[in-house]
């Protein structure tokens, strides 16, 4: 007990009370324990419980911090604004937005606002009446997140303002079907190389058309795809799409423009297309040029092989007239001299001399025959350039596009195979040496002209 009490006085145990409270409990209890020491550690118990529950005391006691006042709000800012509005067609929106300064001093603007939404530039009061006019001519469209920017401004001050924005949403409960409009009605009619060009426009319903689907009943190539609305279909029907197996020279096209929305409601617009047979006009007119050209060619090889034999015609021309000239010298001298004198040898020598004369004529026969085969040929030759000369000018194209280009194909190919059957023992020679113009010049010329006119019977 004297050793435990030691203990107690050195403090050994004060700093756990627990252990204090223990040991007195155990020695109160002792049966032996003086009075005096009994009251002693009751006491000793007492002052260890009062110490410490004050110590916890002292550890529940809030602290007190030193209180700093707080500075006033300055910044200018918009208290109550909701970022997200939801509206319902044909409804109303009354929402007063409020700052946490003097409002007499400020104003309120919008930016980049839709139709019909408006704001009090005095008090802040946003209004909106979503009419259902807006969405069917296309102003306002639903399921669509409009921006709206939205400020207040000092009037005095202009630094001093906020910017910032909402968003809003409109929404319809009512079925609105989408559809597809084609600019054109539902049945064409259109000939090979016609293009066919319109549009497909859409009348949004609840939600807008976001995606065009096309099919066809045949297969057709070099189109415009449509992929969104307002987009425009291109396709010119190629010259061979009618076969000959097809009835009545025409071919029926079935098109379809299927649109959907983002919630997959569609809208299907069909267009039937008639093509009928028509004329490839740039490949006939490619025809006509070249046989165009074949005649022009085949003309000026006649025009050159025509000179060829006019100049043969010509040199034979000079050889008989000189015959003819020694031939009539001949007889004049065998005359002067018979009629000279009347000796024996000079009447023998007028004798001779005329049969001379005579002689000669088998000779120019023989040296220089007559043309006729030649000639035959060259006013042959001649004729048929006139010919074809007059086939060209009767069958020239008359406009853009001349509806009996096949015809007057046919007719001039007709006529230079004609002719080419006609002079087909005739040697065409090929044009060297000579230009069209002066083949031109020296055919034209008045003596030829003059020397190939048909004689008046």
């Amino acid at each position: 007990m004297v050793y435990t009490l030691s203990f107690l006085r050195r403090g050994f145990f004060f700093n756990k009370p627990y252990k204090i409270r223990y040991f007195c409990q155990r020695f109160t209890n002792y049966p032996d324990m003086p009075r005096k020491h009994t009251l002693l550690i009751s006491f000793i118990s007492l002052i260890v419980s009062v110490s410490h529950a004050q110590e916890v005391a002292d550890t529940t006691r809030p602290v007190v911090d030193s209180v700093i006042p707080q500075q006033p709000d300055t910044s200018l800012r918009i208290t109550n604004l909701n970022p997200y509005f939801t509206l319902h067609v044909d409804s109303m929106l009354s929402y007063q937005l409020a700052i946490n300064k003097d409002e007499k001093k400020y104003y309120w603007y919008l930016k980049n606002s839709p139709v019909g939404l408006k704001i009090n530039k005095d008090n802040g009061l946003l209004t909106f009446k979503a009419e259902k006019s807006f969405f069917l001519s296309g102003k306002l469209k639903y399921d669509e997140e409009y921006t709206v920017k939205i400020g207040v401004q000092n009037l005095a001050d202009a630094k001093e303002k906020v910017d910032t924005s909402f968003t809003l949403v409109f929404y319809n409960t009512e079925v609105i079907l989408p559809k597809l409009k084609p600019t054109v009605t539902s049945t064409l009619t259109v000939e090979e190389g016609e293009q066919v060009s319109f549009k497909v426009q859409c009348e949004a319903g609840n939600f807008p058309i976001e995606d065009i689907l096309f099919s066809s009943n045949i297969t057709i190539h070099d189109f415009t795809l449509i992929k969104a609305c307002n987009e425009e279909f291109n396709w010119t029907p190629p010259f061979d799409f009618v076969k000959e197996t097809d009835s009545a020279k025409v071919k029926i096209l079935n098109l379809s423009f299927i649109g959907s929305t983002k919630f997959k409601i569609r809208d299907t617009a069909n267009v039937r297309i008639i093509v009928k047979d028509a004329l490839n006009y740039p490949f006939a007119k490619k025809e006509y040029d070249m046989v165009i050209n074949n005649i022009k060619s085949y003309v000026l090889r006649l025009k050159y092989t025509f000179l060829q034999l006019d100049r043969k015609l010509k040199k034979t021309k000079n050889t008989r007239t000189s015959f003819d000239l020694t031939s009539a010298s001949t007889a004049l001298s065998g005359t002067i001299l018979t009629t000279a004198g009347n000796s024996e040898s000079a009447k023998n020598t007028g004798k001779i001399l005329p049969s001379v004369g005579l002689a000669l004529v088998p000779v120019k026969e023989a040296t220089a025959p007559n043309k006729n085969i030649e000639q035959n040929q060259a006013s042959l030759i001649r004729s048929s350039i006139k010919r074809l000369d007059y086939m060209l000018n009767d069958y020239s194209l008359v406009g853009e596009k001349d509806p009996a280009i096949v015809t007057k194909t046919n007719k001039l190919k007709d006529e230079l195979k004609q002719s080419q059957l006609q002079l087909i023992d005739v040697p065409i020679e090929i044009t060297e040496g000579m230009t069209e113009e002066e083949l031109n010049k020296y055919f034209n010329s008045p003596k030829v002209n003059k020397k190939y006119r048909l004689n008046k019977k």
